[in-house]
């Protein structure tokens, strides 16, 4: 535990230390605010961290959030952040089996290489054009899209004109993604592989009215203008160790151990009551912003949360011996792990799997996608595994939602576990089982979390990793300015429940900074 110093005010007391609320701590502190971090673990990071989960192995994964698409270079610069990020070479492989043989599509390594996968896939270039046009305009869009996000928020009508396409306007804000799939591609493997981003920790079918999947599609294909995703160097824990030297540089005081159990605001000093094994505290304040959910913002404030909006993801962490042999020998599974690899997610397997998991029934062949953090940035091994060819595996579950794992979290994720490396074996010249690693106590290098678990964890509320639903990125009504407001003038939320929050992007964190130096002037 780092201990708070004795009561004072604060001009602002942050509710959380995870990477938003870091963020948040080191803008406000570096000019000049007086800012309290209080953190209920005994580490910062939150959800972005880096542990070694096996014993005795020498191994920092990033065990839950793992790559970063969302972060604006901007916040690295205005920090001073000592934090790299690598490009992954490949984008994607997608096996699969056509005419009794084992084959796939292998996307990235060059324009050339990705063209001859489409057309030995398909039969002809059809889809690599289709392809190409469609990830233009969702470049075109990004690059719109993507600057605003630190910015005080649009009107839709604003965004519309600055996104200035009409066709990818309908396309990603006003009709089912899945209309644009199957305008677009025809191949059932090429369908699944776009629909993909639009599924991420979002449980819904391509077609579904609520639009919720173009959400998250959008925030998968606009992170950094280009929509590119990274591997964060020494893993997640990284940046999030990177932030809070930042906050406690510029003076911040980030004291772990301590738990936020309520807010008490007239709208223009607060009170932050909280609690370490040794009793309880109250520290005061002009501003609190905090980096918990919506939920959790409501039991600190004594107001009526908002509806939980369940996660809907398997997170799978794994450390081999070596990568497994692939059934399609024309690919080197170094590449085809250094990207996202798609298990059982052709576009007819994803419905498949959201239609019996909407059912109340785990999936038969449950859709997941796979990347080797190692392949890209082997730091995270010690010297010794890096040697002998290890490797970590990150596993993400798609169509899993929280209501599946109610009955019986434990035996639910067992099945869920046993079906999702099925689907990964179904393609492979070996058994996963045989690669995997054994820690000090010679058990299987392997970790699986639930919703559930994250939920207990973490305290996200239904294992939702975006922390509810992921929203527009324009204003609406009762939104705010920068869309951190809440009905408490000196509260806001700087977590990934903010208006354009989600993912690791620093974004709520950045804008809630924002709004209290504008309220208070930024010097």
């Amino acid at each position: 535990m780092t201990a708070a110093p004795a009561s004072r005010t604060y001009d602002a007391v942050i509710v959380g230390g995870g990477h938003n609320g870091l963020v948040a701590a080191a803008y406000l502190a570096r000019a000049g605010r007086s800012v309290l971090v209080l953190e209920r673990l005994d580490h910062t990071g939150g959800a972005a961290v880096s542990t070694r989960p096996f014993t005795g192995v020498d191994a920092r994964l990033s065990r839950y959030s793992y790559l970063v698409s969302l972060l604006p270079a901007k916040i690295v610069r205005d920090l001073g952040l000592d934090f790299r990020l690598r490009t992954r070479t490949i984008s994607s492989y997608t096996p699969t089996e056509r005419d009794g043989r084992p084959t796939g599509l292998l996307v990235g390594g060059g324009e050339r290489r990705t063209r001859e996968a489409f057309a030995r896939l398909t039969g002809s270039e059809r889809e690599y054009r289709s392809w190409q046009r469609f990830y233009a305009m969702t470049g075109r869009v990004a690059r719109h899209v993507f600057p605003t996000l630190t910015e005080p928020l649009p009107t839709r009508d604003a965004l519309r004109r600055t996104v200035d396409d009409e066709e990818a306007w309908r396309t990603l804000f006003e009709e089912p993604i899945g209309v644009a799939v199957e305008k677009h591609f025809t191949d059932d493997l090429v369908r699944g592989v776009v629909l993909t981003d639009a599924l991420i920790g979002t449980f819904a079918d391509a077609h579904d009215p609520s639009l919720r999947q173009n959400r998250c599609f959008l925030y998968h294909v606009i992170g950094g203008g280009t929509g590119a995703w990274e591997v964060p160097v020494g893993g997640m824990g990284a940046l999030t160790d990177a932030l809070a030297d930042a906050a406690r540089a510029a003076g911040a005081v980030v004291a772990t151990g301590h738990e936020a159990v309520r807010i008490d605001t007239d709208g223009r000093t607060a009170e932050v009551t909280h609690r370490t094994a040794d009793g309880e505290a109250v520290a005061a304040a002009r501003h609190v912003l905090v980096n918990a959910s919506p939920h959790a913002l409501a039991a600190l404030t004594g107001d009526t949360p908002p509806p939980p909006d369940e996660g809907a993801q398997l997170k799978v962490n794994m450390l081999l011996e070596r990568l497994p042999r692939l059934r399609d020998t024309s690919v080197d599974p170094r590449e085809a792990f250094a990207g996202t690899f798609h298990i059982a997610e052709g576009y007819g397997q994803l419905a498949d799997a959201y239609r019996r998991a909407a059912a109340g029934e785990p999936p038969t062949a449950p859709p997941s996608e796979i990347y080797c953090h190692s392949l890209t940035d082997p730091s995270i091994l010690g010297p010794d595994l890096a040697s002998r060819g290890y490797h970590t595996l990150t596993l993400f579950g798609l169509h899993t939602p929280a209501r599946l794992f109610a009955r019986d979290n434990d035996a639910v994720r067992e099945e869920l576990l046993t079906s999702t490396l099925a689907q990964l074996d179904a393609h492979l010249a070996e058994p996963l089982a045989d690669c995997l690693a054994t820690d000090a106590d010679g058990r299987p290098c392997l970790e699986a979390r639930s919703p559930l678990d994250l939920e207990r964890d973490l305290e996200l509320p239904g294992g939702n990793i975006f922390h509810r639903e992921l929203s527009w990125p324009h204003a609406q009504d009762g939104t705010g300015r920068w869309g951190v407001e809440t009905r408490h003038a000196n509260v806001l939320l700087c977590g990934a429940g903010a208006v354009r929050g989600g993912g690791v992007s620093g974004v709520p964190g950045h804008n809630a900074a924002m709004a209290v130096l504008e309220t208070t002037g930024k010097t």
